[in-house]
């Protein structure tokens, strides 16, 4: 359990949580198609690297 600040609405600050989490969602969501090329970009440099 987090420390309760003065002047802060416990509900509001679920809302707001839970809104942030959907947006991590969703950017996580939209990057997830890019993750095969970014592993293979990483690869092939690190192929490259080593004689």
């Amino acid at each position: 359990m987090g420390a309760r600040v003065g002047g802060r609405n416990l509900a509001i600050s679920w809302i707001v949580g839970i809104l942030c989490a959907g947006v991590v969602g969703s950017l996580l969501w939209f990057a997830f198609p890019a993750g095969p090329a970014v592993i293979e970009m990483v690869g092939d440099s690190l192929r490259q690297l080593s004689p």
